[in-house]
């Protein structure tokens, strides 16, 4: 017997079903001609009002109304062809809810906003203020349903017009309706407290569109009533509730917002200006009742300030007195500091940009305590951040800020700064391109990554008078100032170390200093000295940081700033992790690291970054960002020729991070790299190279995994071979050996032997007493599985580093192909037999095909293949009909697969 060798791949191509792409699809939306037909079904069930359920009306923006002065029902779509006719069996149905469920026990609308009088717990009356303005809202819409239902429909159900939401007019609606409406403002009007009438009257304000053509002018006199609310929070939250009633009407005037932003804004002046009473109580809780009344100030002044044009914001401004006119918006009286903190928010970025000087002396002279000054000054830094190329003059702006935060203290200095930082780098930027322009002018240029110097002497000259110059000698930088002539070909160097001698340099990049970076860094540093940061100074200190960082590509630019570094060290925790990982991300970013002082400030940062990670949740995403960027500075480091400071370094990152598993690696491949440098160089480096060997075959046992182990042994086997030495690469070798015997390579008992596993099914097969049926299919799948284990490619295998599959690890020895054709010889013999003790002929006959496919499909037919085929279907002829379909396609299946001159007639028809 001989298994069938088997290509999975081709048969999976040939009896796969062909794919093409789908027009549609399964899960999109329906096609234009569904949706018409499912609304011409809506239109027929419309017509059909026997067949009528307001609950699958088309219009899925139910909302509930009021009918008869008690019912609620829905719908408040504004298409009028929409809207369905109501049934007598619907109304009747409504009718019997009222009656169930009358109005009387319903709790008084006007007894919930009473609940807005009492502000004695003023920390809780912004919630209790949503959930009254909740069913204010409810009521207002439904009565706003139940106007607009009488005005469109008879009581017998009959259309009389079509108010549309948008445009309709107060002329277009009836008079039953308009006396409905007055009826319900009349009830309102019957309210003694000041506060409910003025809630529920702004609940139906939308109704006044049934009585009147303007109703901003009733607009205005509720917010004239609004004056006479004592209590300071309540009065606030009421002119909230008045804007966002408003903004059901469809003119966008806003006048009453205005008043009412005004009179909001002399509460906050009166409340500044209360002096302390004798127990305290009040001027205690002015910052916390400033707090509560903010939300109506931010929520009014988006109102007025949204999608707002230059000109109609400068307008604003002028009606708030802040500006005198259009072309002096910030000259008038000072403003409140929290009313100026929301409208610097939503003022147009234009505005902001070109009178940013303007609003800072603004700020500067609105200094109260309703609002922290210097979250004003930031946020002014934060808008004009947006557009920093449209800010009227910047060194006006920075000058003012840093003016002002010199007499900060730390968190309100960073506060400021961070939204500051952007601009003045930007400007920095474009100091450095007119610097460049004015090298330009005087014959230094950059061309070729060569300099090419002026050759006048009047060009000279002018080089004397630029800024400094940043020349670069491989990858150090060293600032001087140059004087050359091409002749020469050489540079002078004046330097605060003194050195004088003339020096070779390719390439240039001019540096403008920034008195302003200086200066803020400066401040920083002076302010955090000697101090332990608190989490607030060390958020905003890490974005500082971080922006330095995005800003500059020479890390060495950014270590040659004043102060950088000790403000570095005044950092901690989790902010100082997080600079940490810019700082070696930059470092490693473009190309390798060759700076002595540079590389040792990276490792003492990678040493800190290293004592702050969590080894025992390394798993963490964080954590192993914070190993792969320390692993990349150490593979990215490079010493050029000195190559025992490079392996020392190696040596140093060994002892200080060696519980990175990944840095472990790289620190074997980079001694193996040292040593074939060293080979190359073509100087007698052999007492180095076993030296780098030494280093690797020490450091390799440490790493887990036998794999990555017997790679790395193979390796530096390999570099010690060729630098000559025998002797290390025999010990590496037996090294690779040894952890190659120590592995597990394969899952299971290898005493029992491969095929453990079919040999046990058999034994359960013979001593269980199940039926010929689930025995016989038992033992094809055990003939299927040899013959799949028999194949040089599986359909399926172990993707597994350590482990490897039967078909690498046995397959080409005879033995193998050799115990699983024992194996299935012995299932075939069973096969038949089970088959046989099948009592039902139908059964039979199908188990007798069944196991001809499995055995045609896992053989080459030969002589004994035929005569245990030939059997079985003998044994299915005699149990089934000749022209049972089953029969006579495995009867072809056999003809195609046997060669010509074996044909049987026994399996012929």
């Amino acid at each position: 017997m001989e298994f069938r060798p088997r290509n999975y791949v081709a048969e999976e191509q040939s009896h796969s079903l062909p794919r093409s792409r789908a027009d549609i699809h399964p899960f999109s939306s329906s096609s234009p001609q569904s949706i018409l037909r499912q609304v011409d079904d809506n239109e027929e069930n419309r017509n059909n009002e026997e067949f009528f359920d307001p609950l699958r009306a088309p219009d899925s923006n139910a909302s509930v109304e009021t009918v008869d002065g008690h019912d609620f029902e829905s719908s408040s779509n504004g298409n009028d062809d929409s809207f369905p006719v109501q049934t007598k069996e619907w109304t009747s149905f409504k009718r019997f809810l009222m009656q169930r469920f009358p109005v009387s026990k319903m709790i008084s609308v006007s007894s919930v906003a009473r609940l807005l009088m009492d502000t004695s717990v003023s920390n809780f009356y912004p919630t209790l203020f949503v959930l009254v303005t909740d069913v204010l809202n409810m009521l207002g819409d439904m009565v706003w349903e139940r106007i607009r239902q009488k005005a469109e429909f008879a009581e017998d159900g009959a259309r009389l017009c079509s108010l549309r939401a948008e445009n309709f007019r107060t002329s277009d609606v009836p008079i039953d309706a308009k006396e409905t409406c007055y009826n319900w403002f009349c009830k309102v009007g019957s309210i003694r407290e000041l506060l409910p009438r003025i809630y529920l009257e702004l609940a139906i304000f939308p109704c006044w569109r049934f009585l009147i053509e303007q109703p901003v002018e009733s607009l205005q006199r509720l917010v004239m009533m609004t004056r006479g609310i004592g209590d300071p929070l309540a009065s606030a939250y009421c002119r909230l509730y008045i804007a966002h009633r408003a903004q059901k009407l469809p003119s966008h005037d806003t006048g009453y917002l205005i008043t009412c932003l005004n009179d909001i804004t002399r509460i906050f002046t009166r409340i500044s200006s209360t002096k302390e009473s004798a127990h305290g109580c009040f001027a205690d809780s002015k910052r916390s009742l400033v707090s509560l009344m903010e939300p109506s100030v931010e929520f009014i002044m988006k109102c007025i300030l949204n999608d707002a044009s230059q000109r109609r914001a400068g307008k604003v401004l002028v009606e708030l007195g802040l500006g005198r006119s259009q072309e002096e918006l910030f000259g008038g009286s000072p403003c409140v500091s929290i009313v100026l903190h929301h409208l610097l928010k939503q003022l147009p970025i234009d505005i902001v940009s070109f009178h940013a000087v303007d609003i800072l002396h603004l700020i500067k002279c609105s200094n109260d305590n309703s609002y922290d000054q210097c979250l004003n000054y930031r946020l002014v830094g934060l808008r004009l951040s947006e557009q920093i190329s449209q800010i009227g003059s910047v060194e006006a702006v920075v000058n003012e800020v840093i003016q002002v935060v010199s007499e900060y203290g730390l968190d309100e200095y960073l506060k400021v700064v961070d939204a500051y930082l952007d601009i003045v780098l930007q400007n920095q930027m474009r100091g450095r391109v007119g610097v460049e322009t004015n090298y330009a002018s005087a014959g230094l240029t950059n061309s070729s990554s060569q300099v090419q110097w002026p050759e006048s002497k009047v060009a000279i000259s002018r080089l004397t008078a630029l800024p400094k110059i940043t020349f670069n000698k491989g990858t150090a930088s060293r600032k001087c100032l140059a004087i050359q002539t091409r002749s020469q070909g050489e540079v002078r160097t004046d330097e605060s170390d003194g050195a004088s001698e003339p020096e070779k340099f390719s390439g240039f990049e001019v540096i403008s200093e920034d008195g302003h970076l200086k200066t803020i860094l400066e401040g920083i540093s002076k302010l955090a000295s000697d101090k332990v940061l608190a989490e607030d100074e060390l958020a905003s200190l890490q974005s500082i940081l971080v922006k330095l960082l995005s800003h500059f590509k020479d890390l060495e630019h950014v270590f040659s700033l004043n102060h950088f570094l000790q403000i570095l060290d005044t950092m901690h925790g989790n902010s100082r992790g997080i600079v940490n990982m810019h700082i070696l991300d930059m470092a490693t970013r473009n190309g390798y690291v060759h700076d002595p002082t540079t590389i040792q400030l990276l490792f003492e940062i990678s040493q800190a970054l290293h004592s702050d990670t969590d080894l025992v949740n390394m798993k963490n995403d964080d954590n192993q960002q914070q190993a792969r960027l320390i692993s990349r500075f150490v593979r990215m480091v490079d010493h050029g020729v000195e190559y025992e400071r490079h392996l020392a370094f190696l040596m140093e990152c060994r002892g200080a991070l060696g519980s990175i598993v990944e840095l472990k690696e790289i620190l074997v491949h980079s001694s193996n790299c040292l040593a074939t440098k060293a080979l190359k160089d073509g100087k007698k480096h052999t007492a180095f190279v076993k030296t780098c060997m030494a280093f690797s075959e020490i450091t390799i046992p440490s790493i887990p995994g036998h794999i990555k182990q017997l790679n790395l042994y193979l390796g530096t086997a390999e570099v010690a071979l060729l630098g000559g030495l025998v002797s290390h690469s025999d010990g590496l070798i037996d090294s690779a050996i040894n952890c190659l015997q120590s592995s597990d390579w394969m899952e299971g008992n290898p005493e029992v032997g491969i095929l453990h596993i079919p040999k046990s099914i058999l034994l359960i097969i013979h001593s269980r007493s199940w039926s010929p049926r689930l025995k016989a299919r038992i033992l094809c799948a055990i003939i299927s599985l040899s013959a799949t284990l028999s194949q040089e490619r599986l359909p399926y295998h172990a993707d597994h580093t350590e482990i490897m599959g039967n078909d690498l690890l046995f397959f080409g020895d005879s033995s193998y192909v050799c115990e699983l054709l024992s194996l299935t010889e012995s299932v075939l013999q069973n096969l038949v037999d089970v088959i046989e003790q099948e009592p039902s002929r139908a059964a039979r006959g199908s188990l007798s095909l069944e196991a001809c496919n499995c055995i045609a499909s896992s053989f080459k037919i030969n002589e004994h293949v035929l005569s245990v085929c030939s059997k079985l279907i003998e044994t299915a002829k005699l149990c089934l009909n000749a022209k049972d379909k089953y029969l006579t396609s495995t009867i072809s299946f056999l003809d195609k697969n046997l060669p010509a001159a074996a044909v049987s007639s026994s399996i012929a028809i």
